[in-house]
C-alpha cells in the first residue's frame, strides 16, 4: 500500500496527489506511467507520473474525476493509502538536443507534459510550452512550466485568461514566427488529432502521448490497441508515445467513445 503524503485541488474535478513510492521515484523517467488501484476489487487505472522526488521517495499523480474509479482516488485524503501502485511502466520519452521544441498540453494532459518539458530543457533545447484549457480556472501547472520553459503561451476557449482560442492557434503562431524542430503533444484525443493535422501541414515531426484505456499495463489484455502506420500497437508496452502523424486518431476516438456510457 502507498501512503498519500499530500493532496491539492487544482480545480473541483482535478486533484494532485503526492504518494510514497520510493522504488518508482528512483527509476522513473519522463513519459513513464503507473497503474493504480483503490480497494481489492478496484479498477486498474493508468496515470502518467507528473513528478518524482528521489530524496523524499515520492511520486506525483494528477487525477481527473471522470467516473466511479477516479472518484474513489480523488476522495482519498492525506494520510490514507492507495491499495496498489505498479510501475514505472511504458517506454520513456526519447530526449535529445534537437533545437526548438514546442510542447502542447491540454487539460490534465499538462501534468504528464511537465517532466517532458523539464527533460527537453535540461538537454539544452529551446522549449516553448503552449497550455490550453476551457477557462482560466482549469489552467494547471503554469508556474512550474514557466520555470522550465523559455516561453509559455496560454490559450483559453473563452478568453478568460491568456489568449482566446484553441491550442492549435497557439502552436501555429510559434511555427509561423520561428523554426521549430519538434512538437510534443499530450491531452484529449481530439486535441492531439488536430495538433497532429496542423504540424503535418508544416512537416513538423510530432510526438503524441496517447491516453487510451489501459487495463493490465503489460500488453496482455489488448484493451489499449491502436493503429500506427497501419500496424497494431499497444499503448502500454509500445508507447505511450508515438509518431503523431502515423496514429489513426479517428479509430482511437471511436474506441474511446465505446466506454462513455459506463464511465
Amino acid at each position: 500500500m502507498n501512503k498519500i503524503v499530500s493532496k491539492e485541488y487544482f480545480s473541483e474535478k482535478v486533484v494532485k496527489l503526492e504518494i510514497e513510492a520510493p522504488l518508482i521515484a528512483r527509476s522513473r523517467k519522463a513519459g513513464h506511467f503507473v497503474i493504480v488501484r483503490v480497494g481489492e476489487l478496484g479498477e486498474r487505472i493508468p496515470l502518467t507520473i507528473a513528478a518524482a522526488d528521489k530524496e523524499k521517495g515520492t511520486i506525483t499523480l494528477v487525477i481527473q474525476n471522470v467516473g466511479r474509479s477516479s472518484a474513489k482516488i480523488c476522495a482519498l485524503n492525506e494520510g490514507e493509502y492507495i491499495t496498489n501502485v505498479v510501475g514505472p511502466l511504458g517506454k520513456a520519452t526519447h530526449i535529445e538536443k534537437v533545437g526548438t521544441v514546442v510542447c502542447a498540453g491540454g487539460g490534465v494532459g499538462v501534468a504528464p507534459l511537465l517532466p517532458i518539458v523539464e527533460a527537453f530543457k535540461a538537454a539544452g533545447n529551446r522549449v516553448i510550452t503552449v497550455l490550453a484549457a476551457r477557462t482560466k480556472d482549469l489552467v494547471i501547472l503554469e508556474e512550474q512550466m514557466k520555470q522550465n520553459s523559455d516561453e509559455v503561451i496560454v490559450m483559453t476557449d473563452d478568453g478568460s485568461y491568456g489568449n482566446k482560442g484553441l491550442i492549435t492557434q497557439g502552436v501555429e503562431s510559434v511555427i509561423q514566427r520561428e523554426k521549430v524542430d519538434l512538437c510534443v503533444t499530450i491531452g484529449p484525443a481530439v486535441m492531439m488529432k488536430f495538433v497532429s493535422l496542423l504540424t503535418k501541414k508544416y512537416e513538423l515531426p510530432t510526438v503524441a502521448s496517447l491516453n487510451t484505456i489501459m487495463v493490465d499495463g503489460t500488453g496482455m489484455c489488448g484493451a489499449c490497441r491502436i493503429s500506427v502506420g497501419g500496424k497494431t500497437k499497444f499503448v502500454c508496452v509500445d508507447g505511450p508515445e508515438f509518431d503523431a502523424h502515423q496514429v489513426d486518431f479517428d479509430e482511437m476516438l471511436m474506441r474511446l467513445g465505446s466506454y462513455k456510457d459506463v464511465e
